[in-house]
C-alpha cells in the first residue's frame, strides 16, 4: 500500500511538472534590463519533436532538425507537415540522434547542406551489440529533398559509450569548417590526441583535412583536431569584432563553460573544472594546470547551455554584440530553462541577465534571423520555435 501511495505520488509530481513546462499560446512580453528594454515572445510554430538546430534558406525558408532523425521545413512561416527526404539514417535515443545544420557558404550555387549527427555500427563479428560514433554527412537540397547524401567524415574511434551527445557545425571565412565531437562520457578521449573525442575538429568541406591544421604532419595526434579537451560542445560562433573563434559546453554538476578557441590549445576536460560529478564527487575543481585554457565565462551550478549567438542586428540596438546562450536546467532541476544574455566590454564580462524562466522551457538553440530577429528552439516534445522582437 504504502508502495502504492508512493508511486501515484511520484505520478502526479511528473504530472504536475509537465503541466507547469506545457507552453501557452503567447505572445509574452518583458521589461529587460539593458536600458529598460521592451521585448516581445511570441510562438511561429509548435509541433516539432526535441528540435536541435535551424538554418534560414536564402528564400526565408527555415529548416529545422529534430532528434529523432528528421528534417523539417518552415515555408512563409508555416511547417510542412511532410519531413524533408533523404536525411541520413541516425542512432536516436537519449541525447542522441539528428543534431546540427549548415548549409554550404556558397549553397545559392551549390545547394550543399550538411548535417552532423550520431551513427553506430554493429561490433566485430562474434560480439553482440553496436559502437558509436559522430558524423558528418552533405547532400543537395533541391527545394523538396536532400539529394546524393553522402557520409563525409566519422569521428575516429567508434566506442561502446554513449551519451553526452552533441555537435556543432560552422563555416569560417576561408571555407573550411569547424565539427565539434563531444565526449560521449569518454574521461580518456578528451585528452588523448589520437582520439576525435572531446574535440574541435577542423575538416575541408568535403570532409577532408586541411593542410595548415596545428596538430598535421606532428606524430601522435590526428590531423582533424583543432582543439582538445572539450566535454560537451553545444555552440559555435565567431566573435562580431575579433573574429575568434567561440563555443560553449556543458560541464557536469556545475562548470559549464564558454571558451574562446584558439588552434592547438587544450582546454582542460578532465583535469580542470568547475563542476561535481553527479554524485557531488569535486572533479579537480579550481585546479589551474599551465597547459590548459581557463574560460572566459563559467557557471556554478551548471544553466545546461545550448546553442550561442553575438547579436549583431540593428532591431535590439542595446543588446548590440551581446552574448546569448540557451539554458535547458539550472541545477538539473526541470522546468528552470530560460535565455541568457550576457554582455562584454573590452575588460570582459559585465553583467548577465535570465530572460524568460516563467516560460518553464528547455532552450535548445538560439539564432540571429535575417531579419535582425531573434528566434529559439525548445528542447521538447513537443518543441516549439519562438521569435523574438521589440515589444511596443
Amino acid at each position: 500500500m504504502k508502495r502504492l501511495i508512493f508511486l501515484l505520488l511520484i505520478s502526479a509530481v511528473i504530472q504536475a511538472q509537465q503541466a507547469a513546462n506545457k507552453l501557452g499560446d503567447g505572445p509574452w512580453t518583458y521589461t529587460t534590463s539593458e536600458r529598460n528594454t521592451r521585448i516581445r515572445v511570441s510562438v511561429v510554430t509548435k509541433g516539432l519533436s526535441h528540435p536541435w538546430s535551424m538554418v534560414w534558406l536564402p528564400n526565408g525558408d527555415m529548416l529545422v532538425t529534430e532528434r529523432p532523425g528528421r528534417l523539417r521545413i518552415l515555408r512563409n512561416g508555416v511547417l510542412d507537415p511532410e519531413p524533408i527526404a533523404g536525411v541520413p539514417k541516425v542512432q536516436a535515443g537519449g541525447t542522441s540522434g539528428l543534431l546540427d545544420i549548415a548549409l554550404h557558404p556558397k549553397f545559392a550555387a551549390n545547394g550543399l547542406v550538411y548535417l552532423a549527427y550520431n551513427t553506430s555500427k554493429p561490433k566485430p563479428a562474434g560480439a553482440t551489440g553496436s559502437v558509436y560514433s559522430t558524423a558528418l554527412a552533405r547532400g543537395r537540397f533541391d527545394g523538396k529533398a536532400l539529394l546524393d547524401v553522402k557520409e563525409i567524415f566519422v569521428a575516429e574511434p567508434y566506442a561502446d559509450l554513449s551519451g553526452g551527445d552533441a555537435s556543432r557545425i560552422l563555416f569560417a571565412p576561408d571555407g573550411t569548417l569547424f565539427l565539434a565531437s563531444s565526449h560521449h562520457r569518454d574521461e580518456k578521449g578528451p585528452q588523448d590526441p589520437m582520439n576525435d573525442v572531446g574535440k574541435i575538429l577542423r575538416l575541408n568541406d568535403d570532409g577532408t583535412i586541411p593542410k595548415d591544421n596545428p596538430f598535421n604532419g606532428k606524430a601522435g595526434y590526428r590531423p582533424e583536431i583543432y582543439s582538445i579537451g572539450h566535454r560537451t560542445v553545444m555552440g559555435l560562433t565567431f566573435h562580431p569584432t575579433t573574429g575568434a573563434l567561440w563555443e560553449d559546453e556543458n560541464g557536469p554538476q556545475g562548470g559549464d563553460e564558454v571558451n574562446i578557441i584558439k588552434p592547438g590549445k587544450n582546454y582542460g576536460w578532465p583535469l580542470v573544472t568547475y563542476g561535481h560529478d553527479y554524485d557531488g564527487t569535486p572533479l579537480n575543481e579550481r585546479e589551474t594546470r599551465p597547459d590548459t585554457v581557463l574560460p572566459t565565462v563559467f557557471w556554478v551550478p551548471s544553466v545546461t547551455v545550448s546553442g550561442i549567438a553575438f547579436y549583431t542586428g540593428d532591431r535590439f540596438p542595446a543588446w548590440k554584440n551581446n552574448l546569448f546562450v540557451g539554458s535547458m536546467t539550472v541545477g538539473r532541476i526541470g522546468g528552470t530553462g530560460h535565455l541568457e544574455r550576457i554582455v562584454f566590454n573590452e575588460k570582459g564580462e559585465q553583467r548577465r541577465e535570465a530572460l524568460m524562466a516563467d516560460l518553464h522551457q528547455r532552450i535548445r538553440d538560439v539564432r540571429q534571423g535575417p531579419d535582425g530577429l531573434l528566434y529559439l528552439l525548445t528542447d521538447e516534445d513537443p518543441g516549439a520555435l519562438l521569435k523574438i522582437e521589440p515589444g511596443q
